[in-house]
C-alpha cells in the first residue's frame, strides 16, 4: 500500500514539474514558480516521511537541484523567479563616463573637515567622479536618492547591529553599491542575493533551503555582513582593503598586497592590480558616505527617508501558510510577503523554528487566533471574520466544505445561527488544499488594472477574471487576486478531522529579535569572495 501511494505521489510531482516546464519554457515564469512550488508541496504535505523514503528524498532532491538550476538560467535573462527590484546606483555607474569637476573636488575637500565618520575618508578624483555623477546626472541622482530613501526602512536595525558586532557605522553604505538597500535584489550573473548580496553557496549562517533564504532576511543577513567584514578587517587590517576584500574576495587583495608590496587600495588601484568592479566600488562607497553627510549641498534637498519597518516577531516550529496569517491579523498578502522577504513559498517551513514578522502591535492577535486551528492543520485551515450576513451554509459554501465539518470545527450545531460569533475557523482539507499560490494585492491611488497585470507579470484578462472586473479602473484599497485565485475543493471523509475550536496551548513565543547564528571563519587565503569577482561591469572611469 505505502510503495502504491509513493509511486501516485512521484507521478502527481511528475506532472506538476512537467506543467512548470512547459510554462517556463513559454517565458511564464510566475506560473512556472506555482507549478515547481506545488511539485514540492505535494510531497512535503503527502504525510509520507521522506528521510526514510530513499526514493522520495532522491525525488525531492533532483526536483529542488532541477527548478534551482532553472532559476539561475532565468537569472541571466532577468530576475529569475523572485520580484523585479530597482537597479542600484552601482549597476547605473557601471557604463557612465566619470567627469572630474575640479569644483567638486575642491567642495568635498572643503566639507572634508565637518564630515562625521568612523571611517576616514579621502577624496580625489575616483570619489569626485562619482559625487559629481551621482550629483549631477539624473540617472546617478535618482538612483542614489532611491537608495538614500529605502535606507530608511532598515537604517536603524543596521545602525544597531553594526554596533553590536564592533564595525564602523559608515558600512552601512556598502548596501548603496550592493543593492540600493533591497532585500530581495539578486544579480543575475553571479547569483549572489539579498541586501549584502551573498552568493547562494558560502559559510555565512544564513540557512538556504526549499522553503527559505536568510540571505534575503535583511536582520540576519546584515549580522553575517557584519561578522564578515569583521573578519576581513582581521585579516587585512585596513577598512579601504576590507571594502574591497568583500567585493573581490580578501585572499585576492591579499594577495595583490603581497605581489606589490603596496598594502594600500589606492596604491592597487593606481598599478592596475584590482579588477575594475572592485577598482569602482570604494570610490563609489565613499561617494555616498561624503553625499549622506551633506545632501543639500550635492542637490539632494528633496531626500525623505522611508519610515522604519515596525514589526512584531514571533518565533514558530509549524508550517503555517501566509493565507491564514493575513486572515488572522487582517494584513494584505503583498505586505506578509514584504515583511518576510527571506521566504520563498507562502507557506512557513515545517518541522523548524522560523521567526515570523507581522505587522507591528498584531502579536497578540495572532497568538490568540492561531490558537483555535490544529497545528497540524495550519498549513491549510483558514480563518473567516464573520459578518453580519453570513450564516453557516454560506460560509461553508465560500469555503467548499460542508456544513457539518464547519459547525463541528466551531463547536456548534448544524442550524446555529452565527449571532455573537466573531469569527470561523474552516477546516479545509490538506490532502486537497492549494500550495499557497494565491497572492492578493492592495491596491493603491493611481493604480490601474494595466499598471497591476505589468507589476505582477499577468495579463489583464487573468486579473480581470480573477477579480470578476471589466475595464481598467480600480478604487484605492481594495484587494485584488494578482495569481490564479486557490480553488478549495470539498474534503473527502478520510480526510475529515472533527477538532475542538477551543482554546489551545500557544505554540508561539512572545514577540522577540533572533540573533543570526555566527559564521564560521578560515584563513583569508581560502574564505571564498562573499560573491563572484566576474561580474563583468565595465566602467570608463580609470
Amino acid at each position: 500500500m505505502e510503495e502504491r501511494r509513493v509511486r501516485l505521489l512521484i507521478q502527481q510531482v511528475e506532472q506538476s514539474y512537467a506543467f512548470g516546464e512547459a510554462n517556463y519554457s513559454k517565458g511564464k515564469l510566475p506560473e512556472a514558480k506555482a507549478d515547481f512550488d506545488r511539485a514540492v508541496d505535494l510531497m512535503l504535505s503527502s504525510g509520507i516521511d521522506i528521510k526514510s523514503n530513499p526514493q522520495l528524498q532522491d525525488e525531492l532532491d533532483r526536483i529542488v537541484d532541477q527548478v534551482n538550476a532553472l532559476e539561475m538560467e532565468a537569472l541571466k535573462q532577468g530576475n529569475g523567479f523572485a520580484p523585479k527590484v530597482e537597479p542600484s546606483p552601482s549597476d547605473v555607474a557601471s557604463d557612465a563616463t566619470f567627469v572630474v569637476d575640479p569644483n567638486i573636488v575642491a567642495k568635498a575637500q572643503a566639507e572634508l573637515a565637518t564630515t562625521k565618520s568612523d571611517l576616514p575618508l579621502v577624496v580625489n578624483d575616483y570619489v569626485a567622479g562619482f559625487i559629481n555623477f551621482f550629483a549631477n546626472t539624473q540617472r546617478g541622482h535618482n538612483t542614489l536618492l532611491h537608495s538614500f530613501q529605502r535606507s530608511g526602512r532598515y537604517r536603524a536595525m543596521i545602525q544597531r547591529v553594526m554596533a553590536e558586532e564592533g564595525v564602523p557605522q559608515d558600512l552601512i553604505y556598502l548596501a548603496v553599491a550592493e543593492s540600493g538597500f533591497q532585500p530581495r535584489a539578486m544579480n543575475g550573473k553571479s547569483g549572489a542575493g539579498g541586501m549584502w548580496q551573498f552568493m547562494p553557496h558560502g559559510n555565512y549562517g544564513l540557512a538556504r533551503n526549499a522553503y527559505v533564504d536568510e540571505r534575503f532576511d535583511p536582520e540576519k543577513s546584515t549580522r553575517a555582513y557584519a561578522r564578515y567584514m569583521k573578519f576581513i578587517y582581521d585579516q587585512l587590517g585596513d577598512w579601504y582593503l576590507s571594502m574591497a576584500g568583500y567585493d573581490w574576495g580578501s585572499g585576492n587583495v591579499q594577495r595583490a598586497v603581497q605581489k606589490t608590496g603596496y598594502a594600500d587600495f589606492w596604491e592597487l588601484y593606481k598599478r592596475n592590480n584590482l579588477p575594475a568592479e572592485t577598482k569602482n566600488y570604494v570610490p563609489e562607497i565613499l561617494a555616498a558616505i561624503i553625499i549622506a553627510n551633506h545632501p543639500t549641498q550635492y542637490g539632494f534637498d528633496d531626500l525623505t527617508l522611508d519610515p522604519p519597518v515596525l514589526t512584531d516577531t514571533v518565533t514558530i516550529g509549524y508550517s503555517v501558510d501566509l493565507r491564514l496569517v493575513s486572515d488572522l491579523v487582517g494584513a494584505p498578502m503583498d505586505e506578509l510577503m514584504a515583511l518576510n522577504p527571506s521566504l520563498l513559498r507562502f507557506v512557513t517551513p515545517p518541522d523548524t523554528s522560523f521567526d515570523l514578522h507581522l505587522p507591528a502591535g498584531t502579536a497578540t492577535m495572532f497568538d490568540q487566533r492561531i490558537a483555535q486551528i490544529p497545528e497540524a492543520r495550519r498549513n491549510a485551515w483558514r480563518y473567516h471574520r464573520v459578518v453580519p450576513e453570513d450564516t453557516l451554509a454560506t460560509v461553508a459554501r465560500a469555503y467548499r466544505v460542508t456544513v457539518s465539518e464547519l459547525a463541528a470545527a466551531n463547536q456548534l450545531s448544524e442550524t446555529a445561527a452565527l449571532q455573537g460569533v466573531e469569527a470561523l475557523v474552516v477546516p479545509v482539507s490538506p490532502s486537497v488544499a492549494p500550495s499557497a499560490h494565491t497572492l492578493l494585492y492592495t491596491t493603491r491611488k493611481g493604480d490601474t488594472l494595466v499598471t497591476i497585470a505589468d507589476r505582477f507579470g499577468v495579463s489583464l484578462n487573468q486579473l480581470r477574471r480573477w477579480n470578476k472586473l471589466t475595464g481598467i479602473k480600480v478604487e484605492p484599497g481594495r484587494r485584488l487576486h494578482v495569481a490564479e485565485p486557490a480553488t478549495v475543493r470539498r474534503a473527502s471523509s478520510g480526510h475529515r478531522r472533527r477538532t475542538s475550536a477551543g482554546p489551545a496551548k500557544s505554540q508561539t513565543a512572545a514577540p522577540k529579535t533572533r540573533e543570526a547564528a555566527p559564521t564560521k571563519g578560515s584563513s583569508a587565503t581560502s574564505k571564498p569572495a562573499h560573491k563572484s569577482a566576474t561580474k563583468q561591469k565595465t566602467s570608463s572611469h580609470k
